[in-house]
């Protein structure tokens, strides 16, 4: 049996954690590979500037980071922004995967242009960071956001007639007018909608949590993981420190001081 850790972002409630775990529903894996899905201990309330994107990496990175020694054979991230992935990388022999690089890459082998539709234009900024380091944005032919406000404890349940018509229209603009032959959910936290859009377009719609899940499956299988070269050990470990940050943040916040 092997043991594959999902790191969701965000501190929530084990009801909360349960609509990430939905993920996994349809799926199979057989019964060789075991999931367990893990909340940081704290981070941002939400992925809305650079703020935020530096508090997700030190969380998820603090969340996995001696996941090997925890008898974990891989680790992915509950998260578009990849958040933690490189430096996990760092200091895990294990595959690490995100969805954000994977989703866009598994997009070109099913088309030749991407979009993305998401929540909010607040989001976009994370696109950027992938598209720019992938150098990939004359393939993304759009971002299309819905401007709902994200919810990233209860997902979409029990928005889902206002919100999944909104992302089915944003869909269609970003097929007939961006002429995107691939679409990209823009967020795991969209994952409910999967079926739904699938259902109505004409273009395949990668749901990207499951994905990630389906790509550590395969690396596993033929023994691949990150290139060391790629993603060298720290000279200097300091693990202890940023566990102790991350257990000091967790009480700050469960004492209302942050």
């Amino acid at each position: 049996m092997k043991k594959v850790l999902i790191i969701v972002p965000f501190a929530m409630s084990a009801e909360n954690l349960a609509l990430r775990q939905a993920q996994m529903q349809g799926l199979a894996f057989g019964s060789e590979l075991q999931f367990e899905y893990r909340s940081v201990k704290a981070g941002p309330v939400n992925y809305a500037s650079h703020h935020d994107f530096v508090l997700a990496d030190a969380s998820i990175f603090e969340a996995g980071c001696r996941a090997e020694d925890e008898g974990f054979a891989a680790v992915c991230i509950d998260t578009m922004s990849d958040s933690g992935v490189a430096a996990l990388r760092s200091v895990l022999d294990i595959p690490v995967f995100g969805p954000g690089k994977v989703s866009m890459l598994a997009a070109l082998m099913l088309g030749e242009r991407f979009s993305i539709i998401t929540m909010a234009s607040r989001w976009k900024p994370l696109y950027k960071k992938a598209l720019d380091e992938l150098g990939m944005h004359h393939k993304c032919a759009s971002v299309r956001a819905i401007e709902f406000s994200p919810d990233n404890q209860n997902l979409l349940s029990g928005k889902e007639e206002e919100v999944f018509p909104l992302l089915e229209e944003a869909a269609r603009k970003a097929i007939e007018i961006d002429g995107a032959d691939v679409l990209i959910l823009g967020s795991t936290t969209m994952h409910q909608a999967h079926s739904y859009l699938q259902s109505r377009l004409p273009v395949p719609i990668i749901n990207p949590g499951p994905l990630s899940y389906k790509m550590a499956e395969t690396a596993l299988a033929l023994g691949h993981t990150q290139s060391r070269s790629a993603y060298p050990r720290p000279m200097h470990p300091r693990l202890d420190m940023l566990g102790a940050m991350m257990d000091a943040a967790r009480q700050a916040v469960e004492q209302g001081r942050a």
